[in-house]
């Protein structure tokens, strides 16, 4: 496998290569050979792996592996953060307005789908919202309910109020928040979508689709040896830092758990299985998710290996 470095044309990342799956499919190592064979960089697109802290619960690569060959937006994000899907396109925009990726295959890989497909489809800019704002609008979700606050948007931005659901408590504060930190109508921001990163044209785009039965197996070998490299550990600073739960970066899959057992409220028999209970209903959910919305322009493979042979193949990078 050869490939040429890779440029930013006309705003578009050219050649670059999308690896999709869900949890512990081996996605990190195949984008590792990947990169190392093509002389690439590799691009975080999971969601939790971007947190600090949460080196070992959200499976991020070791420091061997993130030493072997440029790697970016991995543990970059203070779990206090709630990190969204705009945030990290501009953090992938900045990489490679600065140059850190010129004369590299980008290679992208992650189990967030939303992530790749802003990547691909582009997103509708958002205004970054001041934490002031932020807790203004939730303090006032948590003690007064949905309603009143649709009615208070009814008023403000009537259009939008009619699109949501009066107990939509998420999305009526998601608007109200934009409003205030802005003065422009959330419908506003999202009809001006930003162009696609990442041309489809010269793009690689594989979803891993392993068979069901071995993931079972390989997620339960890996958060075995989560525990054994310190994983609780890990809960407990986290946990120390005295974060709201509700923040992404305290749903990642094992911290509730762990803290739970480490409480004294369930045994760590039970917190160990219902972390690996949710660690496959979470698997189950994104392989749906990477079905349903991902379309025919993916090349879905059950074999990581096979991913390696196509890109050998005659199936090269496109320029």
């Amino acid at each position: 496998m050869q490939g040429p470095g890779q440029e930013e044309v006309g705003g578009r990342l050219k050649g670059a290569i999308l690896i999709a799956g869900p949890t512990a499919s081996g996605k990190s190592a195949l984008a590792l050979d990947i990169a190392d064979r093509l002389g690439g960089a590799i691009i975080n697109a999971d969601s939790m792996q971007v947190y600090a802290v949460l080196d070992l619960l959200t499976a991020r690569p070791s420091t061997a592996d993130l030493g072997s060959v440029p790697h970016h937006l991995y543990g970059h994000v203070h779990p206090s953060t709630s990190y969204s899907t705009g945030a990290w396109l501009r953090d992938v925009r900045r990489l490679a307005d600065g140059g850190a990726l010129a004369g590299r295959v980008p290679v992208f890989v992650g189990g967030t789908g939303l992530y790749f497909r802003a990547l691909l489809h582009g997103l509708s800019e958002m205004p970054d919202i001041p934490a002031a704002v932020r807790q203004h609008w939730r303090g006032r979700l948590a003690d007064e309910g949905a309603q009143p606050l649709h009615a208070l948007l009814t008023r403000r931005d009537p259009e939008t109020a009619t699109q949501l659901q009066p107990g939509d408590g998420q999305r009526i504060v998601r608007a109200l928040e934009v409003l205030d930190a802005s003065g422009r109508s959330i419908r506003d921001w999202q009809g001006a979508a930003s162009r696609p990163l990442v041309d489809i044209g010269t793009a690689r785009l594989f979803v891993l689709e392993p068979d069901r039965a071995e993931l079972v197996r390989r997620i339960e070998v890996r958060f075995d040896r989560m525990l054994d490299c310190g994983a609780r550990e890990e809960v407990r600073a986290l946990t120390a830092l005295g974060l709201d739960p509700g923040l992404p970066a305290m749903k990642a899959i094992g911290v509730r758990e762990l803290a739970a057992a480490a409480a004294g409220e369930v045994s760590e028999d039970e917190a160990i299985l219902r972390a690996k209970i949710a660690t496959r209903q979470y698997a189950k959910r994104q392989a749906t998710w990477f079905r349903n919305q991902f379309g025919p322009e993916w090349q879905r493979v059950a074999d990581p290996r096979k991913v390696v042979e196509m890109l050998g193949q005659g199936a090269e990078v496109s320029q």
